[in-house]
């Protein structure tokens, strides 16, 4: 591994610091670029994660995409714990933490915000940065694509009720244009560019294992701009807070604490339950990544709409960003040196041989 990857959460700290630097003396600067945004969508942050998610999508086959039904053992772990646990356990975190154990050391009557909030997060599964995350652990890009794409359709019908079921209240309004605009954006944009540039390097190829030659010698080229534009994106989110980093750290503290525990718990159960159907490393790592990472710009949108702007639901959901990379990144490192506890291959599910007749 490069020497620069291999150092990666070194400068993630330091892109950390540089953000958090960057809000304070040059503030002025960040408002501009935050205030770059439609339906909580941030332009630049698209920008660059086109850097990050581009290299992932160029490996992308069509021809392998239509064979992911034949290993569905991944995707029936990604929709049970996203859709049956990931938002349940998340609520029940809220509870415990903001109407008993933080409750002395926040103001009366502000506990339903927090929950509201972390309830917001945990009912949407990621979208975007799931493929940096599957591309830093080799994981299958078909099956990545398939698998986030089946999330964004449920969570299409499913986000809205159960939140509305979780935080009792019934008029739930989806921002459908926060919605349809991050997937234009991190997933069909980036996808066209990815099979238009595969297409262009492999069909003057003489065969299958020449296109896939050409295509990884170019991702491993252009690798590079995915890492630096992972770096810009922390620069940018923590420069965009820094100010309520810097003025509310005990709140962004109690805010973190359920957060890291649902993270950790939930790719817990789904890697768990991946190594104990023996589904193969490059499923299993994005498979538990979909669910521990969140769509932060559909929870934030959805909490202002609600809430408010200045509102403490809202502060939860940003929070989550933050506290969304560094976290990730730990896990990658660890599914990086667990890859060995999972099988190559998975067995296909066919159905079962008719019986000989006598």
């Amino acid at each position: 591994m490069p020497v620069f990857e291999r150092y990666l959460s070194i400068w993630v700290a330091l892109a950390i610091l540089v953000g958090l630097v960057l809000g304070q003396v040059a503030p002025a600067f960040v408002g501009y670029l935050a205030g770059l945004q439609y339906g909580s969508v941030n332009f630049v942050v698209a920008v660059l994660i086109w850097f990050m998610v581009y290299p992932m999508m160029t490996a992308v086959d069509f021809t392998s995409l239509a064979r992911v039904h034949q290993r569905p053992k991944g995707m029936i772990i990604t929709l049970v714990v996203n859709w049956l646990i990931k938002p349940f356990t998340m609520a029940a975190l809220g509870v415990l933490f903001f109407e008993w154990v933080f409750a002395p050391f926040i103001e009366p009557g502000t506990a339903g915000q927090y929950i509201a909030g972390l309830i917001l997060l945990g009912a949407a599964p990621c979208t975007a940065m799931v493929f940096v995350w599957s591309q830093m652990t080799r994981g299958d890009p078909n099956y990545t694509l398939a698998q986030v794409s089946l999330n964004d359709a449920i969570m299409v019908f499913a986000y809205a009720p159960i939140v509305a079921l979780l935080l009792g209240v019934t008029d739930i309004i989806v921002p459908w244009e926060t919605l349809l605009l991050s997937v234009g954006l991190y997933v069909v944009i980036p996808l066209a560019a990815g099979v238009v540039t595969r297409m262009l390097m492999t069909r003057h190829a003489a065969g299958p294992a020449q296109a896939e030659a050409a295509v990884s010698a170019f991702t491993a080229r252009i690798k590079p701009l995915s890492i630096l534009g992972l770096l810009a994106t922390v620069v940018l989110l923590f420069g965009f807070q820094g100010e309520v980093i810097l003025s509310r750290p005990l709140v962004i503290v109690m805010i973190a604490i359920p957060l890291l525990i649902q993270s950790y718990g939930i790719f817990a159960a789904a890697y768990w339950a991946a190594r104990a159907w023996r589904v193969p490393h490059k499923i299993a790592a994005p498979c538990a990544m979909i669910g521990t990472s969140n769509f932060f710009e559909l929870a934030v949108a959805v909490a202002i709409g609600l809430f408010g702007l200045n509102s403490i639901a809202a502060l939860v959901t940003v929070v989550g960003v933050l506290v969304e990379v560094p976290v990730m990144l730990s896990l990658v490192w660890f599914a990086n040196r667990t890859a060995h506890w999972f099988p190559a291959e998975e067995t296909a599910i066919r159905a079962p041989r008719p019986r000989a007749r006598d």
